[in-house]
């Protein structure tokens, strides 16, 4: 595909916001979480990690979460400057310690390592434990993809999502991330959470005034919520409701396929990983959060040459978008395209970052001795 498409967002911005500069926005939280005492180098994975949300249309994992990353730091629940380990390293596997840093960090060194194994041995599978959020589970698998392999990537989380057939929060969102290369971009990436929508959704609607619609949410006492956002993610805060997972609160509807997966996440990231899992998994704000997460490489060239992998995947997605349309859709759509499309348009005039959103992060930044010069390229206020 060409570079020069039109203009696309798979999200769109609700006004009032501002459109900024992706380079400026990523200084501005880079100098961020370096005043609070990450290395630059360190600091520098955040940001990316962060804006590449927010350039891909995914605001719920943007830089929305700043606030989050800071208030554990400012707490003493996030190690700035954690002594990260691989107690395993055997094989084709490894086991790194992250010792209470951010997930962002440790899942880059996780992944690393997880493409140097799939060199060696084919495949390479990198568990982690003791570490906190990671933000999106594609960006990891993308690693892969740059080293043309295959990645995937997967974490779980805080409990926020009810068991099938339950109304309490015990599962996390718990995203699946699987990457495969292309000859030309986009790459296929399919990112998503094992719950109907992500925490963060419900969380940038409660700051940007929108309403939840009915579907989502299950209070503890079975009512499905739904209308203003505020009072919805407070009643999940508050551990008076939960979010569904994948499918719903039905059989019928496919609630205990995303449950059932939610639990492999759970088993793999947090039992065989030695990290916590289920209820047991910790905030960014809280102590010993103990987080894990799972990333596997496959190395395309130790099965076929790679010509013939992108000759293969081609005629497949190819086959994919020859498909007769439903008469409601206009076009056929490959994971990681819409995702791609939208960077290609940010990169080009900016991001769009609700007003609510953008002066919280202004007040974080001097709040902590940062120059909040991010370039605004266009601002929209109704």
């Amino acid at each position: 595909m060409e570079t020069g498409v039109a203009l696309f967002e798979k999200e769109k911005p609700i006004p009032p916001y501002v459109r900024v500069s992706a380079t400026s926005l990523k200084r501005v939280v880079r100098d961020i979480f370096v005043s609070l005492g990450l290395s630059g180098f360190d600091a520098e994975i955040v940001a990316d990690v962060l804006v590449t949300a927010d350039l891909m249309g995914i605001s719920s994992h943007g830089v929305q979460r700043v606030e989050r990353y800071v208030a554990g730091i400012e707490n003493g629940a996030v190690n700035v400057n954690p002594d990260m380990k691989f107690t395993i390293d055997y094989g084709a596997i490894a086991l790194l310690d992250a010792d209470n840093g951010l997930g962002h960090i440790a899942g880059l060194k996780a992944m690393r390592m997880a493409i140097e194994k799939a060199r060696l041995h084919g495949v390479g599978l990198v568990l982690v434990k003791h570490s906190h959020h990671y933000g999106i589970a594609g960006y990891y698998a993308l690693k892969a993809v740059e080293e043309g392999m295959i990645g995937l990537s997967t974490t779980n989380s805080e409990a926020l999502v009810a068991y099938i057939g339950s109304v309490e929060r015990y599962l996390g969102t718990n995203p699946i991330a699987f990457a495969a290369p292309r000859r030309n971009p986009p790459p296929l990436l399919y990112d998503g959470a094992l719950s109907i929508i992500p925490v963060g959704k419900i969380e940038v609607y409660s700051k940007t005034g929108r309403e939840i619609p009915s579907g989502w949410v299950i209070s503890r006492t079975g009512e499905i919520l739904h209308g203003d956002a505020r009072r919805v993610y407070e009643a999940i805060k508050s551990r008076e409701a939960a979010i569904l997972p994948l499918g719903g609160y039905l059989e019928e509807y496919g609630g205990h396929k995303g449950s059932g997966l939610a639990l492999i996440v759970e088993i793999i990231c947090g039992v065989l990983s030695g990290a916590a899992w289920g209820i047991h998994v910790g905030y960014t704000t809280v102590k010993n959060a103990n987080v894990g997460h799972a990333f596997a490489a496959i190395d395309i060239s130790k099965f076929m040459d790679l010509g013939l992998f992108y000759d293969r995947i081609e005629q497949l997605i190819n086959e994919v978008k020859s498909l007769k349309k439903s008469p409601h859709v206009e076009k056929i759509w490959i994971p990681g395209e819409k995702a791609w499309l939208t960077m290609q348009t940010r990169l080009k005039i900016g991001i769009p970052i609700h007003l609510n959103i953008f002066r919280k992060l202004e007040e974080i930044a001097r709040k902590h001795g940062v120059l909040f010069d991010v370039e605004v390229l266009e601002e929209r206020l109704t």
